[in-house]
């Protein structure tokens, strides 16, 4: 008879076990941590960006003197954007967020100010310093989209274990502190086609 109990039990523990490895009770902090890994990832290609505008915005003051407003645009973009201070949980608030992702719009858009004036100065545009700066910073543009879309695919990863059975069930009763990660969004005016005039 102990031989059927000890073998009851066991079954049970191992049909558990399968339970427990099947609802994704590992995947979900395991998921969590790649969504903070691609958010670190963000940070560090905003990061890279701010490094190189001081040096970007010195080389075009030397050219473009009378556009001292879109350079103090671009150096105030630039302080805004570094010294935002995020919560600890940005990630998660989705107004700091919000906030952030706004602050690093409004540089983006005087960088864009501050490469359009270049067309004017054809001595800045064909300066080496200028060249090497404006590739690097198009250059680490294109790694802050590539870093954000794979943010947005983990977030979608995570947001979906987290609205979807079994995982669902597992994350509120082992995880309940954790909740859907917001996701970059854009705004009405830069989802419209721009107006192109000859």
């Amino acid at each position: 008879m102990s031989f059927w109990k000890n073998f009851t039990r066991l079954a049970v523990v191992a049909a558990l076990g399968v339970g427990l490895a099947g609802c994704g009770i590992n995947k979900i902090p395991a998921q969590d941590e790649k969504v903070k890994a691609a958010w670190s990832e963000v940070q560090n290609q905003y990061q890279r960006r701010a490094d190189l505008v001081p040096n970007l915005v010195n080389t075009v003051k030397g050219y473009a003197k009378q556009e001292s407003s879109v350079l103090t645009a671009v150096t105030e973009a630039r302080a805004k954007a570094t010294q935002t201070v995020l919560p600890e949980k940005v990630a998660t608030d989705p107004e700091a967020f919000k906030q952030y992702e706004a602050s690093q719009a409004r540089l983006s858009g005087a960088l864009g100010r501050l490469l359009a004036i270049s067309e004017n100065y054809p001595d800045l545009k064909s300066n080496q310093n200028f060249i090497a700066l404006q590739a690097q910073l198009e250059g680490t543009e294109n790694r802050i989209t590539v870093a954000r879309r794979d943010y947005i695919q983990e977030v979608q990863a995570f947001n979906t274990m987290l609205r979807t059975i079994p995982s669902r069930w597992t994350a509120s009763i082992f995880y309940p502190e954790l909740k859907p990660y917001p996701s970059f969004t854009t705004t009405e005016k830069n989802q419209s086609a721009p107006t192109v005039s000859f």
